[in-house]
This record gives C-alpha cells, structure tokens and sequence, in this order.
C-alpha cells in the first residue's frame, strides 16, 4: 500500500515557485492544478498564501474563473426567443455565482479569498488581487472582454507572465488575446444573452466576442490527416510548439509540471502561429 505523500508547506511551495523564475512584483496570470500539485498544507488557501509570497505586496495575481449560469441554456436558443426566455429565468448573480466547474477549485477558493476582486461578466470573468488589480480591470469592456483594452492586454502591456502548473495543455487563455491580433480572415463571432443581476435591479444585456467556445475558425484545417495535428484545440498545439522552442522556464512546482511563461511573448508567437496555420488553404 503506497503511503500518502506528505503535504509540502505554502513556504516550500513558494520556494518552488523561486526556483522556477517567480520574483517579487510579477504580475502572474495562474493555471493551476490542485490534484497535480499534491498535498499542500491548508489545502486551496495554502497554494494561495504561497502564491502571495512569492510575488509580494508589490505583485499581483490573476485568474480566469467563467461563471456557472444557470440561464446559460438560453444562448442555444435563436435570438429571437431569447428575451421572452430570460424574463423567467433567475439573473445572474456576479458576487455570488460560483467559478466553472473545470476550471477548478483553487480558482473558486481564490475568487472568495479576502482582499480578491471579481469581474462581473458572465462570459469572462476574472479574478484578481495585488497592487495592480484595480488597473488590470478598470473600465475593461463588455464586450471582447479577451481583445484590446482587456485584462489579458494590460497583463501583457505590464511585462506579466503565465503560470502554469500541472494546467492541461490547452489551458493558456492569455492566447485568446492572441486570437484578436491574429491576422485569419472570417474570424467566427458569437452573441450571448443574460439576464445579471446589478446595483438597480436585474437586467437583460448581451455579450458580443470572438468565438471563445469552439474557436475562431474550425479546426483541424479542412483535409488535413489527423496525424498532422493530434490535439483537437489549437491553443494546447501552440503551446507545445512554443515550448519546443525552449522559450519559457521549466520547473517543478510541488507535485506538479510547472512552466512560466512571458505573457506579451507567448501571444505574439500565438497570433504568429494563427496567422499562419489558420488561414484557409490557398
């Protein structure tokens, strides 16, 4: 019978995250895994207190969380039967709506952790806390909310960088920025209906975007042999790639694969990447 692993301390976690290139001041976008980080004392709040230190009072920490809605059924109606639909259903709460399911606990435990602040859109929900939280989501859009102006644009403008630890490879949502800067002609775009819940009351409003669900383009290419590209989401391809390269740093961060990626760097290469593999054959 295996024994159970012993759980590493928030220091020795932050000390991991050193040795992987952390340093005092980053602003750090987190994908994390706890399963694959193993046991850490205090569990989901111990990841996050390590996660603290290892950036300080001077950095700031950042996560996609999404939004369980439980209207979100709507969105696969037409349009036109959207707003008669929403008049019965119960309104998205932005304070009180839990983090999707498969983007993990550590990100739920981190919306709720004092001192976090939440975004309320229902379709691209971040969290963060630190000394440039407040600038990372000020007046950022509805609308595009991964495009310019966004909080993954001013992750990038502020020389941030990715964590990634024990994250499935086609988890880097800073390349949804990339998607923007890409230069593939018939970019899919989607509109979404909810009804959210604000300071006056609940109301009906909509989101406009890039197809953050099924990718800008379909993919693979059309013709393309399955062995070309054996990964169904472009992203996870990109990342490998960009990996092979030797760019990033790479680590173990407790129990976990760790890789730190520059943030501006990665979607550049990204938007690269698109522009080149997600054009239609000519």
């Amino acid at each position: 019978m295996t024994s159970p692993a012993t759980p590493r301390s928030p220091d020795e976690i932050a000390s991991d995250l050193a040795r992987l290139g952390v340093r005092t001041g980053d602003a750090l976008m987190v994908h994390a895994s706890l399963r694959k980080l193993g046991p850490v004392r205090g569990g989901a709040r111990g990841v996050i207190e390590a996660l603290d230190a290892a950036v300080g009072s001077d950095g700031t920490l950042l996560m996609i969380l999404g939004a369980v809605v439980e209207h979100e059924w709507v969105n696969e109606h037409p349009e036109e039967e959207r707003a008669a639909l929403l008049e019965a259903v119960s309104p998205y709460d932005p304070l009180a709506s839990p983090v999707l399911p498969e983007v993990g606990y550590l990100a739920e435990a981190f919306r709720t952790h004092p001192g976090t602040v939440v975004t309320d859109n229902p379709s691209g929900r971040f969290a963060a806390r630190g000394r440039t939280a407040d600038a990372l989501f000020r007046d950022a859009p509805w609308d595009d909310y991964y495009g310019p102006d966004s909080p993954l644009h001013r992750l990038c403008d502020a020389g941030g960088r990715v964590l990634r630890m024990g994250a499935n490879p086609d988890t880097t949502t800073v390349l949804h920025y990339a998607e923007y800067l890409a230069d593939v002609p018939g970019k899919r775009r989607v509109r979404r209906h909810y009804r959210v819940r604000g300071a006056n009351g609940s109301e009906t409003r909509s989101v406009e975007c890039l197809d953050d669900e099924h990718g800008i383009v379909d993919w693979p290419p059309e013709g393309s042999p399955p062995v070309a590209w054996p990964d169904d989401d472009y992203f996870a391809v990109i990342l490998q790639a960009y990996l092979g390269e030797g760019r990033g740093a790479r680590g173990i961060v407790g129990g976990a694969d760790a890789q730190l990626l520059d943030a501006a760097d990665i979607v550049a290469y990204g938007a690269r990447w698109m522009s080149e593999h997600l054009r239609p054959s000519r």
